[in-house]
């Protein structure tokens, strides 16, 4: 049986069909390249509230995410001070992890030191993988690189796995199963 809308029958990857808001998500951005620094810091930023947690909590959570972490501009997070860290962890609408929080406010700083190199998304898209990796897999050599080398640089909460699920929505790489629509579209 196909993996899809039953209002549309198009085939898709096997998770996006499990709710309306994951369909959405998969069918308009996941593994579509995105652009400018924002844009890279909100997803490295929540992907890392993400770990372990269910996807579908952040996508439910992602506009609370974007007003609570001002549009996710590293300028203005990485000014947060203890006053706006005590207001995120009283913000029901996103994930109130303090280590998560604090080390978005770092990544930030992180984000802003990447300007004199070449910036994030240059980064970023220099560890992107030759060949995609294969279907299910939750590491790859180039996200042990791409977690490595944010580390390095001071970035919290970029492991290997969470680096990986980055470079699939990020459309680093194309993470599509071979029969979803979806499959080599840009």
């Amino acid at each position: 049986m196909p993996m899809g809308d039953p209002t549309d029958e198009l085939i898709r990857c096997p998770w996006a069909v499990s709710d309306p808001l994951h369909r959405s998500y998969h069918d308009e951005e996941w593994g579509r390249l995105v652009h400018g620094e924002s844009a890279w810091f909100e997803r490295l930023s929540l992907e890392a509230f993400q770990s372990g947690l269910s996807w579908i909590t952040i996508l439910r959570k992602r506009e609370s995410f974007r007003s609570a972490f001002a549009g996710f501009d590293a300028d203005t997070v990485a000014r947060f001070d203890a006053a706006d860290v005590d207001q995120l962890m009283s913000d029901p609408g996103i994930v109130r992890n303090r280590a998560k929080v604090l080390a978005t406010i770092n990544n930030a700083a992180a984000v802003i030191a990447l300007r004199d190199t070449g910036g994030l998304e240059a980064l970023m898209l220099s560890h992107a993988p030759a060949v995609s990796p294969g279907a299910g897999q939750v590491t790859s050599p180039a996200s042990v690189a791409l977690a490595r080398e944010l580390r390095r640089l001071g970035f919290k909460f970029v492991g290997p796995t969470t680096m990986h699920a980055l470079m699939e929505a990020t459309g680093m790489f194309d993470p599509h199963t071979d029969d979803c629509f979806r499959k080599g579209q840009p």
